[in-house]
């Protein structure tokens, strides 16, 4: 192929991640609340493990469609797990941990990035005969966390508001605050599980259509745009 040609083949791989991060957005909601936070945050790992085998074999299959399809793969892995990540860790937190461990997702992106150019470097995988175990490095926290997280309960939230069970929300929050007097929280959870009685689940027209929440919106939105823009990706 022609120069041309490869270099729009390179940006297509390059850009296709943000296609799969989209597409694991839209999902992540559904996820979670079908099989709960924990499960959800397992599954993430499916498209992860799948995405660094292609990618790892793919030089020596020769084929840079596998690269093209696992890049996908790795987007809608971090479109899920992103959110139901901040989601979970969220729910799991007392309250008056919350903010700090919310901003634990932002810490771990920026170190993520740090770690994929250091180990992108010519000194360690950045070399033509290792570049494809560089794309398959993903795998390694993927299977940390299938090995780890299932010692962890599910969101004391999910289990109380989602799941009514009453039981399985207090052995979850001993197990994750301790022993001791947990009743405001509890309290807080039972106060929103009445407040939402009855409503189903807001759509993404319901989220743009909502005054209350408008200016929320908006602000999110001027700030992660100006994320994309500020010239990071180029860099």
């Amino acid at each position: 192929p022609s120069e041309e040609i490869i270099t729009l083949m390179w940006s297509f791989i390059v850009s296709i991640y943000s296609i799969g991060g989209l597409l694991g957005s839209m999902f992540a909601g559904y996820l979670s609340v079908r099989f709960g936070r924990k499960k959800a945050m397992l599954l993430t790992n499916i498209p992860a493990l799948l995405s660094a085998a292609l990618m790892g074999l793919s030089r020596l299959s020769r084929s840079f469609e596998m690269i093209i399809i696992g890049r996908l793969f790795s987007g809608v892995c971090g479109g899920l797990a992103l959110n139901i990540h901040i989601m979970y860790a969220g729910e799991c937190a007392p309250q008056k941990l919350r903010g700090v461990t919310a901003i634990t997702a932002s810490t771990a992106i920026a170190v993520g990035k740090f770690v994929g150019f250091a180990l992108g470097l010519r000194e360690v995988f950045g070399v033509d005969s290792l570049w494809p175990v560089l794309m398959a490095a993903n795998a390694l926290p993927a299977i940390i966390q299938l090995l780890t997280l299932p010692f962890f309960p599910d969101s004391p939230r999910y289990l109380l508001i989602d799941k009514r069970d009453k039981e399985g929300c207090s052995k979850a929050v001993k197990q994750l605050w301790g022993d001791g007097d947990h009743t405001a929280e509890m309290d807080d959870m039972m106060a929103e599980q009445e407040a939402i009685n009855g409503q189903k689940a807001k759509s993404i027209c319901d989220l743009f259509r909502d005054k209350a929440v408008r200016w929320q919106l908006i602000t999110l939105f001027l700030v992660c745009s100006c994320m994309q823009l500020i010239g990071v990706n180029v860099v």
